[in-house]
């Protein structure tokens, strides 16, 4: 795992890049937040789409509403880079949709896109 400090518009964000998945159920996430948070203070997170298991993207699991639940809980931003075109679940693109339009969870397709989010909530 690898982490990069980002600043932008006076916030700083840790961009996580890992050849490995990094979150698979809430331990692992919580695992995650609390080392980013120990190793660079950042309470805002860039991850890529491939660290995160696939069932997350499975609302009927319950696993994103848990683990973003707690995120929130904690005060960490989190903003997921990836494609979510090949997904045909309505609920899900709807979940999207809804982070998006918020101001701590956001799904976007760029590294750039992510900063834009975060900097500016």
């Amino acid at each position: 795992m690898n982490i990069k400090t980002i600043e932008n518009n006076n916030k700083s964000m840790a961009y996580i890049t890992s050849q490995q998945l990094l979150i698979t159920d809430s331990q692992s996430a919580l695992d995650l937040m609390a080392t980013v948070k120990y190793e660079t203070s950042c309470t805002r997170m860039i991850l890529e789409k491939s660290s995160v298991c696939e069932e997350f993207f499975h609302l009927s699991t319950c696993l994103a509403g848990e683990i973003l639940q707690k995120y929130i809980n904690y005060g960490i931003k989190i903003a997921i880079i990836g494609d979510y075109s090949s997904y045909t679940s309505k609920p899900l693109h709807d979940f999207i949709y809804e982070c998006n339009h918020g101001k701590d969870i956001f799904f976007v397709a760029s590294l750039d896109e992510a900063v834009d989010c975060l900097s500016a909530v």
